[in-house]
């Protein structure tokens, strides 16, 4: 049963990184935006939405992003993208700059949970992510570039994990990890430049060598030769 459903979330995890990578090129590369993250959310509390609100399309998914523009000065905003059931494609729906976001509440801050609300200037949206993990990440995205974007007025995020607010350990990690790797190619080069040196030393030592045996030996025939 536990392989089963090991099995499952691999498959989930797939699945979302694929469509993550699709709202990317579809959404907002055309825009000249560049995705930062993104949550597969559903309501907690259904709205009574009519029929023809939603198209007639039915039942659909929900990804909430965050992206910002490549042209200076950069601007973040968080966008509402749906994938309606039976289509390959996403549709861009409702979208806030980052300024407008006011509070992100986190739920719980004890304990792993994929609940979360979104408060705006003029929405508020209470959402469960797809897992804990995916929300946690997706705060921990959001959460650096509020701080990095934002100068006046940043939004509150109250209830969330010391591993959200204490440094965006992915981010960190990730950071040291390119860093360690830099490191490592930089000493292996050092390594195989003083190699190189050494072999370079040893080759011009035998090439000495051989030149004094030459002279030696050519000394001593001309000597017997006389």
């Amino acid at each position: 049963m536990a392989a089963k459903e090991n099995t499952l979330c691999a498959l989930l995890c797939c699945s979302t990184m694929s469509a993550k990578s699709a709202i990317s090129k579809e959404i907002f590369a055309p825009l000249d935006e560049r995705m930062l993250g993104a949550v597969q959310v559903k309501r907690r509390t259904k709205k009574k939405i009519p029929f023809l609100a939603t198209g007639g399309q039915g039942e659909y998914l929900t990804y909430i992003c965050l992206s910002v523009t490549n042209k200076k000065p950069t601007q973040a905003s968080i966008t509402k993208v749906k994938q309606f059931e039976g289509s390959t494609s996403f549709v861009r729906r409702s979208q806030w700059m980052l300024e407008q976001l006011r509070q992100v509440n986190g739920i719980d801050p004890n304990r792993d949970s994929a609940e979360f609300d979104l408060l705006f200037e003029n929405a508020f949206d209470q959402w469960v992510a797809s897992t804990a993990s995916e929300k946690c990440t997706f705060f921990q995205i959001l959460h650096h570039t509020c701080q990095r974007y934002l100068t006046d007025r940043k939004p509150e995020f109250i209830n969330c994990q010391s591993k959200i607010m204490g440094g965006n350990s992915i981010l960190h990690s990730a950071a040291d990890s390119v860093t360690s790797a830099v490191q490592k190619a930089s000493q292996a080069l050092n390594e195989r430049g003083e190699r190189l040196g050494r072999a370079e030393e040893k080759t011009e030592d035998m090439k000495n060598s051989a030149q004094q045996f030459a002279e030696t030996a050519h000394k001593l025939a001309m000597k017997h030769k006389c």
